[in-house]
């Protein structure tokens, strides 16, 4: 449509300038030395018009002449990076289908011509890697730093979760050492060291880390909760003195100490170094606060100076949870402890009448046995002894009275019976949560 105007347009002038042509053509005179030219004007504006055309076309003609090797080089260029974006793609397809040789090639054979060769050098780290090569691997990394040294985090990043995958954790640590001081507020860099710390228990670090990473939201807060929580609680188990004990508990975050297994690694860590008395006010505290069966089952083992004020705590406890068999247990112990038998045979009898439990019978027999009623104890243990997962279950065993050597000596055996059970119940009761603690 524009050619046509453009026509159109032309034709209009060209008739316009020939009819003024016509009535009045005009009149040109060069004169150079003795040569005279003579012509009309409107034929010297045509000459005019034809002679730039001419020249324009010869120029235009002579710089595309002299710009053909310089256009050669730019379309080889074009192709050469077509090429390499192909290559590229194919080899990144190879490599997420596992085909590492050959992705590594292909990645490589226009590297030079690639304008994106910082993915091509990644790509060729991991094919190489996965196929053991880790020093090709390294190369290839250096590359990619040498060829795009502003891609330093990218480029460590990747060497670092390639060193982790190896489980290359003393090289993977400098790397991340490194980026840190690089970047100390990258989110990414904090959040693979902190993991790596983790998996290395490096704890005092990764408490070091923990400002860091609330401050720059590297993680969930509850994400990051889990991994004080967890440097806290190695700290603890790790003290092997009542002081180092009381330097960790002094840097745990009272929001933190709040945490029920954090209060009871503490407590267990405390009553093992001999000291109940520091123990017994937490757990009060902690207990009036919050009803936990976990704590009730420490409080009920603190053999502290005053147990009838323990008991009283733990009483006061039973008027919302009468039918809780693990708060039964504690007042029954502390019964005992307060040498109070015909108490602490209720509480025992209820709680095993509420949720029957190993050492719910055993310290009912130990309670029995005291009384004389070894028949019963007996009973309660092996009762005890069936609740223990992995122990086979026994025979009843009748007593009878003494009344001949051979009657005597069934007794006698009786009572080594009941000595043995007892003994494998305390030892079962005692072996499985030391197994469970073991196993977390």
């Amino acid at each position: 449509m524009k050619l046509l105007f453009l026509c159109l347009a032309t034709l209009f002038v060209a008739v316009i300038v020939a009819l003024l042509a016509m009535e009045d053509p005009g009149y040109v005179l060069f004169s150079v030395g003795t040569w005279t030219v003579e012509t009309t004007l409107a034929l010297m504006t045509v000459v005019l018009i034809a002679g730039f055309a001419l020249l324009y076309f010869l120029i235009r003609t002579g710089v595309k002449v002299f710009a053909v090797p310089r256009d050669l080089r730019h379309w080889k260029k074009q192709r050469r990076e077509q090429k390499a974006i192909k290559l590229l793609t194919q080899g990144l397809i190879d490599l997420a289908e596992g085909h590492w040789q050959r992705a590594e090639k292909k990645v490589l054979k226009y590297v030079e011509s690639s304008d994106a060769s910082l993915l091509n050098y990644l790509a060729a780290a991991r094919a190489a890697q996965a196929q053991g090569a880790d020093q090709r691997r390294d190369h290839y990394l250096k590359l990619a730093h040498e060829n795009h040294p502003s891609a330093d985090i990218a480029v460590g990043l990747t060497q670092a979760e390639l060193q982790l995958k190896q489980n290359q954790l003393e090289q993977c640590l400098a790397t991340l050492r490194h980026l840190h001081q690089l970047a100390p507020k990258h989110v990414q860099v904090l959040k693979v060291l902190a993991g790596l710390y983790q998996r290395l228990e490096d704890w005092e670090h990764l408490l070091e880390l923990i400002p860091l990473l609330r401050k720059r939201k590297a993680m969930k807060a509850d994400v990051i909760d889990d991994l004080a929580q967890q440097a806290y609680l190695a700290l603890l188990q790790k003290a092997r003195s009542f002081t180092d004990l009381s330097n960790v508990w002094s840097r745990i975050p009272g929001s933190i100490r709040e945490k029920e297994n954090i209060l009871v690694v503490y407590v267990q860590r405390l009553l093992a170094m001999g000291e109940s008395d520091l123990a017994e006010p937490l757990l009060r505290h902690a207990l009036r606060r919050q009803f936990s069966e976990v704590l009730l089952m420490c409080y009920g083992k603190i053999e502290s100076a005053e147990p009838t004020r323990q008991l009283d705590l733990v009483e006061s406890l039973l008027v919302e949870h009468e039918r809780d068999a693990v708060t039964l247990l504690t007042a029954g112990r502390l019964s005992l402890r307060s040498k109070l038998w015909g108490k602490a045979r209720g509480y025992l009898e209820a709680s095993i009448n509420a949720q029957p439990s190993a050492e719910a019978y055993n310290e009912l027999g130990n309670l029995l046995e005291r009384m004389n009623e070894t028949a019963a104890a007996a009973e309660c243990f092996r009762e005890g002894l069936r609740l223990v997962p992995g122990c086979e279950q026994t025979t009843p065993i009748i007593m009878e009275p003494a009344t001949s050597p051979a009657i005597a000596l069934t007794n006698q055996t009786t009572r080594e019976s009941e000595t043995e059970i007892r003994d494998a119940v305390v030892i079962a009761s005692t072996v499985k949560p030391a197994v469970a603690e073991g196993v977390k």
